[in-house]
């Protein structure tokens, strides 16, 4: 069985994010000092109440923020959003967060598993490894 995490268990990262309305649906903005847990322009794992979806970590257009566009329950989703379902805007509708808000962003683990959860609740997630090496490494290595 899987060891399971506190969201306030010592070895999980805490990133507080802003929560911003766009015209498509919301946004998570994460501060550019928070850069180095995330990486970007990859495909990550989020779990977003006990469920693992999916989400692309972007560079804001201006300045040294990061954002997510979304939160999509298959990984194509997260890579071709028309092909996926956004479940982060229902999300915030269920927890009242609204446009200028916190969220909280739990690093799992760093540049491939994280959670997402609302100030001041506490959530649990299974502990898992990132793979030994990403499908463009392999493709890579076949390639060469």
């Amino acid at each position: 069985m899987a060891d399971r995490l506190s969201s306030d268990h010592p070895s999980i990262r805490t990133v507080r994010a802003t929560l911003s309305e766009t015209t498509t649906g919301v946004r998570l903005e994460i501060p550019g000092e928070e850069r180095d847990a995330f990486a970007v322009d990859e495909l990550v794992r989020i779990t977003l109440e006990g469920t693992e979806r999916f989400a692309r970590v972007e560079r804001a257009l201006t300045g040294d923020e990061l954002t997510i566009e979304g939160v999509y329950e298959t990984a194509d989703g997260a890579r071709d959003p028309r092909a996926g379902t956004d479940v982060l805007p229902e999300w915030c509708d269920e927890h009242t967060r609204r446009d200028g808000g916190s969220v909280l962003i739990d690093v799992i683990e760093p540049e491939f598993a994280y959670g997402i959860r609302g100030p001041g609740e506490t959530t649990f997630y299974d502990a898992s490894e990132p793979p030994k090496s990403s499908l463009s490494d392999i493709a890579s290595d076949i390639d060469g």
